[in-house]
């Protein structure tokens, strides 16, 4: 069974969706660690509540970058992990991790790439630029990992309209929905051994 790290920054809702496909039978992986980089971070709480083990880790509690590095892989090492998901991680991971686990780390970003996407565009601000521009489609992205921000080969995308009463928040809501009935089926997708990556093209079942 595929063993999976979780990053988060934040409150975790679509750590606990995946949580909640794991224990319904749907998800065939293994959670085995949780990151942290917020030590108040509510995804925190869900870890333990399943009895995942849990570290509070950010680049600050280091002097440099490449201790940070070290640090990040001896734990992934340690923990046999297989497949990195990041579910509302706001910091970017170093470019080691990212070259080792190449293809085996997957993100999940509120909007259909390549629009509106970049370092600063994530969460709230997702939806209040999809709002300001007009948009009629926005929708749910998940993709591997690479070294630019919201730039890797894309596994899945689900759309969303954009209703003339919605707001930033609003659609916020409706997109955060079809997030958590979006992540899992990619994750479950990885963990069968359905998907190829050939250049920036993935390819199958999802």
């Amino acid at each position: 069974m595929l063993r999976c790290a979780v990053f988060a920054s934040g409150g975790g809702s679509n750590f606990q969706a995946l949580l909640d496909r794991k224990q319904s039978g749907d998800l065939h992986v293994e959670f085995v660690l949780f990151i942290g980089n917020n030590s108040t971070a509510g995804a925190f709480e869900r870890a333990r509540k399943h009895n995942i083990p849990s570290v509070h880790l950010a680049p600050s509690h280091f002097p440099t970058e490449e201790e940070y590095t070290a640090k990040l892989l001896k734990l992934l090492q340690d923990y046999s992990v297989d497949l990195i998901i990041l579910a509302g991680y706001m910091k970017k991971l170093p470019s080691d991790v990212v070259s080792l686990f190449r293809n085996r780390i997957v993100n999940i970003h509120p909007g259909l790439l390549p629009s509106f996407c970049g370092k600063k565009m994530y969460g709230i601000k997702v939806h209040e630029a999809v709002i300001e521009y007009g948009v009629k489609i926005t929708g749910v992205t998940v993709h591997f990992v690479d070294e630019q921000y919201d730039h890797g080969p894309i596994i899945l995308q689900e759309p969303v309209k954009v209703l003339d009463s919605d707001d930033a928040h609003t659609l916020a809501e409706r997109v955060l929905k079809v997030e958590h009935g979006s992540y899992w089926r990619a994750i479950e997708a990885i963990a069968r051994g359905r998907l190829r990556v050939e250049g920036h093209r993935v390819t199958g079942d999802v």
